[in-house]
């Protein structure tokens, strides 16, 4: 049982992006490698439940347990000692991966307040594309009624495509709704 999106991109994206950009070799051809989601839980230091409703929203909209993040160093003026945990966070890989995207692009981001697509220049230069969302109540797996707050998550699509050009093709070709200059 393959996934849609996986589908998808083996029947219509590959071939057009072969077509695109002349590539002679099918492992040339720039492909999802994984996305990763972070949620930050700064405000949870004093109210660990706060943490753990975190981490239940995280693995409820992914389909996988949340990696709890520590910090690396004591910030004092933010009141953090080394250790202390500050956030959540899931890498997810193949068909988790698709099935993710496929969720994001036709489910979540068209139920975003005022949405005019997501800005083209969140990419990094090597080929990846990071997407914050402000509520993670836009996912329809969430009851909203059992959110205890309303936090933001960073997305980010790590693709193999080597330019932002090639990785703009990938994502637009797979439904990302990028912004009109």
């Amino acid at each position: 049982m393959s996934v849609r999106m996986e589908e998808a991109y083996d029947r219509e994206v590959a071939p057009e992006l072969v077509k695109q950009f002349g590539y002679k070799n099918k492992f040339e051809v720039p492909r999802l490698e994984k996305i990763i989601v972070n949620m930050g839980t700064g405000d949870a230091l004093q109210n660990a439940k706060l943490q753990e409703s975190a981490e239940q929203d995280l693995a409820t909209i992914t389909g996988q347990k949340a990696a709890v993040r520590r910090a690396k160093k004591s910030v004092a003026s933010f009141k953090i000692r080394e250790g202390m945990v500050v956030g959540c966070c899931v890498t997810l890989r193949r068909r988790r991966m698709y099935e993710f995207y496929d969720r994001l692009v036709n489910a979540a981001i068209p139920r975003i307040r005022d949405f005019r697509g997501v800005p083209p220049k969140s990419f990094d230069g090597r080929g990846n594309y990071t997407l914050g969302i402000r509520e993670q109540i836009v996912f329809p797996e969430i009851d909203i009624d059992k959110v205890e707050k309303i936090r933001g998550m960073n997305v980010t699509i790590v693709t193999t495509a080597k330019t932002d050009e090639e990785a703009m093709a990938l994502l637009q070709a797979m439904g990302m709704p990028f912004r009109r200059p």
